[in-house]
């Protein structure tokens, strides 16, 4: 998104080109963790969501139960998540983010927040809530994301 061929004509070109360095960022952030993003995003939801069961990863991240399968196997030979028996029924897996899969994505939070100071950095204080009452304002009226 660089050279000859960026010329933003419209705010909202403005608003991507700002949502793609935001997301470059996390991207590189995720591979300095030799990490690909589903597999991040996963042990992120496990972190948040422990014993998580293979279905409900899938939902998630809409993808098949068999991408499934293959994404938590490449993470349980890394030692980064761990499937337990269900107690009340053992043909159900549960999925659980180990001591090592919690810390390699620890910090993500932070990085995200130090890369949104470092994007609006040619803004003054003012600037940021004058742009942040602006956003809040058009964002009223959309519908909230979602991953449905």
């Amino acid at each position: 998104m660089t050279g000859p061929e960026l010329n933003p004509s419209s705010t909202l070109d403005l608003l991507r080109w700002i949502g793609w360095a935001q997301q470059q960022a996390g991207l590189d952030w995720i591979r300095e963790r030799d990490l690909g993003h589903q597999q991040s995003f996963v042990l992120g939801y496990l972190t948040r969501s422990p014993g998580a069961i293979q279905r409900d990863i899938a939902n998630m991240t809409r993808t098949t139960p068999a991408s499934v399968s293959s994404l938590l196997q490449g993470l349980e030979a890394r030692g980064l998540i761990e499937r337990r028996p269900d107690p009340a029924n053992e043909r159900i897996k549960r999925v659980y983010a180990t001591e090592s899969g919690s810390a390699l994505i620890a910090g993500f939070d932070d990085a995200m927040r130090a890369i949104e100071d470092k994007i609006l950095g040619p803004l003054d204080d003012d600037e940021r809530i004058t742009l942040h009452a602006l956003l809040s304002k058009v964002t009223a009226k959309l519908a909230t994301p979602s991953r449905d």
